[in-house]
């Protein structure tokens, strides 16, 4: 199971927010600037980066140069969501150094857009967010309900041959509350898919039970930031199982 630090931009700044509400950001400048703090996350044994811009997704600007500058410096794949709602948006993320490109409100509004997009460079680089509350699928920053449950909506992109999803609870996201373990649990019981799994990871026991559950990836935000353990802890702990 591969454990990926979260990296979330906001004026330039990697910041942490509550349940993905702006008004909670808490920057953590104190670790350096976004490419100080990815090559830190590198240097303790990441393999893969998480990087979301905020301020796209809010609509509020980009922190595209600083992207830029992190796929350039630091020698790591690197997902990246936030913001993105156009096939245009794709392309671009890809020519910045994007491995994999992370689709939420696009999937869900424009789903002919994902057969262009894997028609063009094929289905491996896509993830689809299934962000979701109470089942129920939130897009544009969390902010707006579908009623698409995650049930339909997983149905509906494995139909387009998506096989790679990223799971965040937003009401638990921020909150080192534990993740939501009911609903990866019967994610991960469709044997074709890839899961990843994000919102409330707060010990390193969450660790261990995602890893039990099947999931493959597991996205680490404030419990790393707020030194709840180390990601070599964490590496450690998925590699041998500690308790």
């Amino acid at each position: 199971m591969l454990i990926i630090p979260a990296i979330d931009l906001m004026k330039g700044k990697v910041v942490r927010l509550r349940r993905g509400d702006p008004k909670t950001a808490k920057d953590y400048d104190y670790l350096g600037d976004p490419v100080q703090i990815a090559e830190k996350w590198k240097e303790e044994g990441a393999k893969k980066l998480h990087i979301i811009d905020l301020d796209a997704a809010l609509n509020t600007g980009d922190n595209l140069q600083i992207i830029q500058e992190i796929a350039k410096t630091v020698d790591l794949p690197i997902q990246v969501g936030g913001g993105i709602r156009n096939i245009e948006t794709v392309e671009r993320m890809i020519s910045l150094g994007a491995s994999d490109v992370i689709l939420g409100s696009l999937a869900f509004k424009n789903p002919k857009a994902i057969i262009q997009l894997t028609k063009k460079f094929g289905q491996e680089f896509i993830i689809v967010a299934l962000d979701n509350k109470n089942g129920e699928i939130m897009v544009d920053g969390w902010k707006t309900g579908t009623e698409v449950s995650i049930e339909k909506a997983l149905k509906s992109f494995i139909g387009l041959r998506i096989n790679t999803f990223l799971i965040t609870s937003v009401a638990r996201d921020g909150t080192l509350a534990g993740p939501d373990i009911d609903t990866l649990t019967k994610v991960c019981l469709h044997s074709d898919v890839k899961v990843i799994a994000a919102g409330g990871i707060g010990c390193l026991m969450d660790l261990i039970v995602l890893k039990r559950i099947g999931v493959e990836g597991v996205v680490v935000g404030k419990a790393l930031y707020e030194g709840r353990f180390t990601l070599r802890q964490a590496l450690k702990t998925v590699a041998e199982g500690l308790r």
